[in-house]
């Protein structure tokens, strides 16, 4: 009998537990407490944010992407790599000349992208203008702006359960549209852009029914024939740019006529190239967002994305949701090309659409497939974009780097596991986590 304890109640010994792992994990997954027995906010927040949910692993996966980056970097430099010859006998060259590099062409990156602090400073000392503090931010949303299109048209499609890879080619059958209407309609200023930008919503949703058709009525895979699509989609503006009325008569290469001022998007002019896209992209997130979750054909593909033989047999029709399904999808991407011909390109040329089309694919899986996230996700390949291109002119580090970094982003988006294993991530919420990513719509 224990004389601690209340008088007549046997003191209970304590068992050992079988599994001392099962207790460490249990230890560590529970709260802190304070000194009353309390939760402490701070604590259960920090606790909370380093577990492993989505916004700590899509931080920590861009984390990782910029490290192995500075690798990059420092590699192939010469004359690091050559400091790295002698680094036993001078470690600090080697250390100090990958610091500087890394850090200058970060630096540069940011600069691009973000703001440059001397162009702030010019402009608080009257020897700058604001229009050079915020140009960095113009860049970034000017090329954020087609790839938001684009990257919802995947995700949207993502969701209803296709994987639309026709993206580029629905973005380049917009740009055709586009154009040609600009400068084929003569509308007043304001009747003439919307005409030109409807004119491209078609040319990709025409693009995307031809799959979506051949999805429901014969099972042909999206896959395979999206990506036909897209080849025919860049011979055909390849052709049509040759051709009389839509070649520039004035100049020997292959470039059409120029987009009148009517059909261009407004922009606010000098340095800053930023047009009303990136506003008429939130607008469409906002829109894609609301079909998504509170109109009866967001619940449709939702339901068909989820199980097509569940869908069908509460009587809703897998063909039509698929057709339908496609249809938009290729009216976004041809938005995007739209945005790009009449916002920044302003002419037809054989690479007009870029690879706006195939980025998409990477935005909307950075942004897990949900509108929001997808145009973060815009916004963030626009900075990268933006910044380097900077970084290319004052470091000399390829651009090409930027791509790198854009794929390992990527990459360890989708490998959620091994960022997890990386930084010791407490697993409190990963089971929510890979049902998502494995889910994806």
């Amino acid at each position: 009998m224990s004389t601690d304890g209340p008088v007549g109640v046997p003191e209970t010994p304590e068992k050992p537990t079988a599994d001392p792992a099962a207790a460490t994990a249990t230890q560590t997954a529970a709260p802190p407490k304070d000194a009353d027995g309390g939760d402490s906010f701070l604590r259960v927040f920090l606790a909370n944010l380093w577990s492993a949910n989505t916004v700590t692993v899509t931080v920590l996966s861009i984390f990782l992407a910029l490290v192995i980056g500075a690798v990059l970097i420092v590699v192939s430099s010469p004359e690091v790599m050559a400091a790295f010859g002698y680094f036993t006998a001078r470690p600090a060259d080697a250390l100090q000349g990958s610091w500087d590099l890394v850090s200058a062409a970060y630096a540069d990156l940011f600069k691009g992208a973000i703001v440059d602090p001397a162009a702030v400073s010019a402009w608080l000392d009257g020897t700058g203008s604001w229009q050079q503090v915020f140009a960095p931010i113009s860049e970034t949303l000017t090329f954020a702006a087609p790839l938001i299109f684009t990257g919802l048209s995947v995700a949207i499609a993502f969701r209803g359960g296709l994987f639309n890879i026709g993206g580029q080619g629905q973005a380049i059958m917009g740009t055709i549209f586009a154009a040609v209407a600009g400068f084929a309609l003569d509308l007043p200023i304001v009747f003439n852009l919307i005409a030109a930008l409807l004119a491209g919503i078609i040319g990709g949703a025409v693009w995307g029914f031809i799959p979506g058709i051949l999805k429901a009525r014969t099972g042909a895979h999206e896959v395979i024939v999206t990506i036909m699509l897209n080849y025919t989609a860049a011979l055909f503006l390849g052709w049509l740019i040759l051709q009389d009325g839509v070649h520039d008569p004035d100049r020997s290469e292959a470039i059409s006529k120029t987009v009148p001022s009517s059909a261009e998007l407004p922009a606010l002019g000098g340095p800053l190239r930023v047009h009303l896209g990136i506003l008429l992209g939130v607008l469409v997130t906002a829109g894609v967002a609301w079909l998504l979750k509170r109109s009866a054909f967001g619940f449709e593909l939702r339901a068909v994305g989820a199980n097509p033989a569940a869908a069908k047999t509460a009587g809703i029709s897998v063909g039509r949701t698929y057709t339908m399904l496609m249809v938009v999808a290729g009216g976004l991407a041809g938005l995007g090309g739209a945005t790009q011909v009449l916002g920044t390109a302003h002419n037809l040329t054989p690479a007009v659409a870029g690879n706006i089309g195939f980025d998409g694919l990477l935005v909307a899986l950075l942004g897990r497939n949900k509108p929001w996230g997808t145009l973060l996700a815009a916004i963030l390949f626009g900075a990268l974009r933006a910044g380097g291109n900077r970084m290319q002119s004052y470091t000399g580090i390829s651009v090409e780097l930027v791509t790198v970094l854009q794929a390992l982003i990527v990459i360890f988006i989708a490998a959620p596991a091994l960022v997890k294993a990386t930084f010791h991530l407490r697993a409190a919420r990963s089971a929510r986590l890979g049902t998502s990513m494995a889910k994806g719509w």
